[in-house]
Parts: structure tokens; C-alpha cells; sequence
């Protein structure tokens, strides 16, 4: 297992570089989350990068399980890119009616699809910097399919990483770009692949937005949270 205190120090998003007791505070977090959730990965179904770029990029302001019950119909019936990029918007509505903001999703994902056709030859790219200029993909969604469609080193922060990042005093940021950045300098390269999906579980389980577990915590002793459930 690679040291956690080995390789390139980076700066935080304030410019300061993280303290050994720093890094090594987080390299704790994270083995615990780790123990806490060993085998997670995105509660979104499906079986190739395009699907997951597509259910990602539809699950903004809904649940996966809203998504997960839209996109099978949704993709038998646009099995590829240049399948969604030929369809009929109205069609499309219909199937992702349920996870809301049905209209703007559907004209990203369309839009999305002709992208993949006409510039990547109907394939999913893999480079962040690629991925971001595509139809309704933002960082947050490169990022889920980076890690979990392709195996890269990357964190995608949603509200729930957010959170648990700013409680646990592993950023003091809230812009999502700048929450990446920080944890990207204090916690191991191996485990930022796991480490977004490791903290929404957390989040959901027990570092809840309007009613902490925090009598319940693994992370108590270590978190630097001012107000703490009792």
C-alpha cells in the first residue's frame, strides 16, 4: 500500500500547502470511511460510460432512484448516442418526465448525444478537460464518470461532499471547484476514486444536513464540527 504522506504536495485552494499532520489527519478519514464503505460505488445504473454520463447528467435536483426507474425505458429506446441525438424531444420528456426539469435535461442530453456523434465518434471521452465542453456536463458529472466509468483519480463533490468536507474540517471552501482542490491536497491519490461516493454515503447515513448522528459518528473524535448533536 503506497504511503499517505508520499508523492507531490499540492495547495489547498487558498494556496497554502497542507501540513504533514494535516495529510495524515485526512489519510485517517478517509481509511475509516474506507472501512465504513469498502465496496461502494454510484447508486446510478448502467452498463457503459455513455449510460452513465446520461443518467448523471439527468440526476441533478432528483434522486438516483428516480433516474434509475426512467433510464431503462430511456435507453432501450435510444441505445447510443447518435440514437438520442435523432430523437423526438417530446419522446424524450415523456421518459424522464419523472426526474423533473424534464424540458432543459432533455435538450441537454440530446445535445449531448449529437456532441459524442459528431466530435468523438459516438464514444465517451476521457479526459476532464474534454468532458467539461460537452452538453450538460459540468465538472461534477466528468468527474463521476471518470471514476466510476474508467477507474481514474477523481472526486466529485456534490452537496452532501460539501457538507461532510466543511464538518470534518477537510475544506473551508464552498465552491464545489475549490472543495475538490483541498481534498485533492490532503487526502491519498488511491483513494480519491471511492472517496466521493464513500462521504454522500456518509452524508445520507450519518452526517445528515439538518440532523447529525453525531452521538453515533465514527468520525466524532476527529471532526471539527462547532455543533454537534448531543
Amino acid at each position: 500500500m503506497p504511503s499517505y504522506t508520499q508523492g507531490m504536495k499540492r495547495n489547498r485552494a487558498n494556496g497554502t500547502v497542507p501540513s504533514t499532520a494535516d495529510r495524515a489527519r485526512a489519510a485517517r478519514i478517509s481509511r475509516r470511511l474506507a472501512e465504513l464503505y469498502p465496496d461502494i460505488s454510484t447508486a446510478l445504473d448502467y452498463a457503459s460510460p455513455w449510460q452513465l454520463i446520461v443518467s448523471t447528467a439527468i440526476s441533478a435536483q432528483t434522486t438516483d432512484v428516480n433516474v434509475n426507474k426512467a433510464t431503462p425505458a430511456l435507453f432501450a429506446a435510444y441505445p447510443t448516442p447518435e440514437d438520442l441525438s435523432n430523437a423526438n424531444p417530446e419522446d424524450v420528456e415523456r421518459l424522464i418526465f419523472s426526474t423533473g426539469f424534464y424540458k432543459q435535461k432533455t435538450r441537454s442530453i440530446i445535445a449531448l448525444g449529437a456532441a459524442l456523434v459528431d466530435g468523438h465518434d459516438g464514444e465517451v471521452p476521457e479526459e476532464m478537460d474534454v468532458l467539461v465542453t460537452l452538453p450538460g456536463v459540468g465538472r461534477k458529472t466528468a468527474s463521476v464518470v471518470l471514476a466510476e466509468a474508467f477507474g481514474r483519480p477523481e472526486i466529485a463533490v456534490d452537496t452532501h461532499v460539501k457538507r461532510v468536507a466543511l464538518r470534518i474540517g477537510l475544506s473551508a471552501e464552498t465552491d464545489p471547484v475549490k472543495v475538490e482542490r483541498d481534498l485533492k491536497a490532503v487526502v491519498p491519490k488511491a483513494h480519491w476514486n471511492k472517496l466521493s461516493m464513500r462521504m454522500i454515503q456518509f452524508g445520507r447515513d450519518v452526517c445528515d444536513a439538518r440532523n447529525p448522528r453525531c452521538v453515533s459518528c465514527a468520525l466524532r473524535r476527529t471532526c471539527t464540527y462547532p455543533d454537534k448533536t448531543r
